[in-house]
């Protein structure tokens, strides 16, 4: 083996190794707080992945591990003993599919420009989302439409793009009266879950998954999602949140230098 083909070999291990992390600390990450995409997606776009395909293939690797992490949670869940889950898993997944169609028609040129933007909208998200909740609910009444009604639009973005949907989620069981942050976590993995999982389908048929990073990222991140919410009940939560807010902003800052 000549000295140059052992550093590809090498240089292709560590980037193996980096997209396997990322994947097994967003999978964990997602079912504390959400924002694993601030991992894998800049980690697929590091490998040379195109951005529009690195987004789907994180959206793809991501959603098991939302799935595990549900199961995780699932006696959390049963304890909130909330009777219109059906209706918000409807149209979370609604939402998710029209996101994704969004993508496709998205440019990867326009898509490397967006991204900046949105990350730093995710980041912003994390860093003020429990006072932004806090200041609406006093001042909008909770109710069923209004769950929906922001369902709706955070699917889409979910779909689309999903960094910092977790935050918004949590935000929007807040403002509907939802307290125990641990069936609120275990909620937000089904509904986050799901809707990626359409996503991921779509994605999967229109041919925009690169499979070989993928595939390990799924493993690694339903072990990390499955990990996570062991974990979430032993690290404080404002732990958890510094390192996802400081990952987005280096991240954002990051694609900002990067963007054409």
């Amino acid at each position: 083996m000549s000295s140059g083909s052992g550093r590809d070999y090498t240089g292709a291990v560590l980037v193996f190794l980096l997209l396997a992390v990322a994947a097994f600390a967003a999978g964990a990450i997602n079912s504390m707080a959400g924002g694993g995409s601030f991992l894998t997606f800049p980690s697929l776009v590091f490998a040379g992945i195109p951005a529009v395909m690195a987004n789907a293939s994180s959206t793809v690797a991501l959603f098991p591990g939302s799935l595990a992490s549900a199961i995780s949670y699932r006696e959390d869940i049963r304890a909130v003993e909330e009777r219109r889950l059906k209706s918000w898993w409807l149209v979370s997944v609604i939402g998710g599919g029209l996101g994704a169609v969004l993508l496709l028609v998205t440019s990867d040129r326009a898509f490397r420009q967006i991204a900046p933007w949105l990350l730093l909208f995710a980041t912003l998200l994390f860093a003020f989302g429990p006072q932004v909740s806090v200041a609406l609910r006093g001042r909008l009444h909770s109710s069923h439409g209004l769950m929906l009604a922001l369902l709706f639009p955070i699917s889409i973005y979910g779909g689309y793009f999903g960094g910092g949907m977790g935050i918004i989620i949590l935000a929007a069981f807040r403002l509907y009266g939802l307290t125990d942050i641990h069936g609120m976590n275990g909620i937000k993995a089904v509904l986050g879950g799901s809707l990626n999982a359409i996503a991921a389908v779509i994605f999967i048929v229109a041919h925009q998954v690169d499979w070989r990073p993928t595939l390990l990222m799924v493993a690694a991140a339903i072990a990390g999602g499955y990990v996570g919410p062991m974990l979430a009940r032993k690290m404080a939560p404002r732990v958890i949140r510094a390192i996802v807010i400081g990952v987005g902003a280096l991240m954002t800052i990051y694609f900002f230098r990067i963007a054409p």
